[in-house]
């Protein structure tokens, strides 16, 4: 099978629709299909800070209908998740401008779209084995974590990294770049970080390239290993882009 695995997308559905189309995927119904059969495949954080996260979702829904979905659920996804089953959780980090789209809605197509979504997400594992070779997870993967069963450890490295328990000034918490000592065989794809080109080391591809922060949408096509972006059409914000040492 052939990939195309996307970063985060974080509600730039224009960007999204422009990376698929120059991907070659083609709109059939609800869904784009690939005239060679490639599959679309995504790290996750579909949603929060951009203009159009529900329509990301739609999108997403209608592939999960179709059985086409690969999707590894980021913090973003858990923290929609959490909102909808009623959970006390903070309207931040882009979360407010989601549930903002979100209550613009109708009151019963709201009640539909928080149950589609709850439903949507409980489908989701936490990360993905496409290829015995190749892992797609939102945050990334250490070698070790790899085929075990799922432990809290593992559940909270796929959706926040390797976190170092401290933050930074702005609120953001410390993490460590997992992907320099990496030493396992297979090919792990993730996004999370956004960095201002894609990280590319030890068999591990960062592509979360900021969309949202004015940088671009990734996509990285396996087995192939390219990768293929799109400019951003959201302002440019220098500062969110994490620089690896």
């Amino acid at each position: 099978m052939k990939y195309d695995i996307i970063g985060d997308i974080h509600g730039c559905y224009q960007e999204l629709l422009q990376l698929v189309e120059r991907l070659g995927y083609q709109k059939q119904g609800d869904v784009f299909i690939h005239p060679e059969n490639r599959k679309l495949a995504f790290v996750g954080d579909a949603m929060d800070r951009g203009p159009e996260s529900l329509n990301v979702l739609r999108l997403l829904f209608a592939m999960q209908d179709e059985g086409i979905l690969y999707y590894s659920p980021g913090n973003h996804c858990n923290k929609l998740f959490r909102f909808f089953k009623g959970h006390n959780v903070q309207l931040a980090h882009g979360l407010e401008m989601t549930v903002a789209e979100w209550e613009q809605l109708p009151k019963q197509e709201r009640q539909q779209f928080r149950k589609r979504y709850i439903h949507f997400y409980e489908q989701l594992p936490h990360y993905q084995q496409l290829e015995h070779d190749l892992i797609v997870a939102h945050a990334g993967l250490k070698a070790e974590m790899i085929g075990k069963p799922l432990s809290k450890g593992i559940a909270v490295f796929v959706l926040y990294g390797d976190i170092t328990g401290r933050f930074h000034a702005d609120g953001r918490p410390m993490r460590r770049d997992w992907a320099k000592t990496y030493k396992g065989t297979k090919w792990v794809v993730y996004g999370h970080t956004p960095t201002a080109e894609p990280y590319v080391i030890n068999r591990t591809v960062n592509i979360d390239t900021g969309c949202v922060f004015g940088g671009a949408l990734t996509a990285f096509r396996y087995p192939e290993k390219e990768i293929v972006s799109v400019p951003s059409q959201q302002p440019y914000q220098p500062d969110r882009f994490h620089i690896y040492n």
